[in-house]
C-alpha cells in the first residue's frame, strides 16, 4: 500500500483539476499543466479532492500509484506557487545574463555558452545568482541541471555553477616543498 497514494489531494481555491481521455489537466493562476495518465492508474476528482488508485492489482500499478499522486500534488502546487531553483555562478570573470530567450554564460571558456530558455520557465539574473522559476517542477529542475552542467563546481577553488544549497567539499592543493636540512 502506498502511503502517499492513499491520502486524498486537496484542491485549493482558484484551481481546477479535470481528468479526460487518459490525461489530467490542472489550471490555476500560474498556468495550465497537462500530464498523460498510465492505464494502470485511476484518478477521480470529487468534492474538492483528487484521489488516485491503482486500476489493477499488479506490481506496476502499485509502483505508479504513489508516483502519480506525487506528480498531481506537484502540479497543483506549481500552478499556485511557482517552483524555484537558484544557481550561484562563482569565479573571477564568471557571469551570467539573460539576452532575449537565451541564458548567456561566461564561465571560463573561450566563448560564451548560450542555453535556450524553455517555454513556461522564467530566468532572472541578479549579480551572480541565477533564479529559475516555473510551474512545472520537472522542467525547472531539468533546466537548472543543464545550466549547472555547463561548468560544474571544482573542489580546489570552488569555481563553477552550483545550487544555492549545495556545499562543495574543498580539497587541499599542493603544498610548497620545504628544504630538508
Amino acid at each position: 500500500m502506498s502511503r502517499i497514494g492513499k491520502r486524498a489531494i486537496a484542491i485549493p481555491a482558484g484551481t481546477e483539476v479535470s481528468v479526460a481521455e487518459r490525461e489530467i489537466t490542472v489550471k490555476g493562476k500560474g498556468g495550465t499543466l497537462h500530464r498523460a495518465l498510465h492505464p494502470s492508474v485511476a484518478v477521480a476528482v470529487a468534492n474538492g479532492e483528487v484521489s488516485v488508485n491503482p486500476a489493477r492489482e499488479t506490481r506496476l500499478a502499485r509502483a505508479l500509484w504513489g508516483t502519480y499522486a506525487s506528480h498531481i500534488r506537484n502540479m497543483i502546487a506549481g500552478v499556485n506557487q511557482p517552483f524555484q531553483k537558484k544557481l550561484i555562478v562563482e569565479g573571477i570573470g564568471y557571469k551570467a545574463e539573460v539576452s532575449g530567450k537565451n541564458l548567456k554564460l561566461m564561465v571560463g571558456y573561450s566563448h560564451p555558452i548560450e542555453r535556450a530558455i524553455p517555454e513556461g520557465i522564467t530566468v532572472q539574473v541578479e549579480k551572480n545568482v541565477v533564479t529559475i522559476a516555473g510551474a512545472d517542477k520537472e522542467h525547472v529542475g531539468e533546466f537548472a541541471a543543464q545550466v549547472r552542467a555547463v561548468r560544474k563546481p571544482e573542489p580546489y577553488k570552488g569555481k563553477g555553477i552550483r545550487y544555492e544549497t549545495e556545499v562543495i567539499r574543498r580539497k587541499q592543493g599542493k603544498k610548497a616543498a620545504t628544504a630538508a636540512a
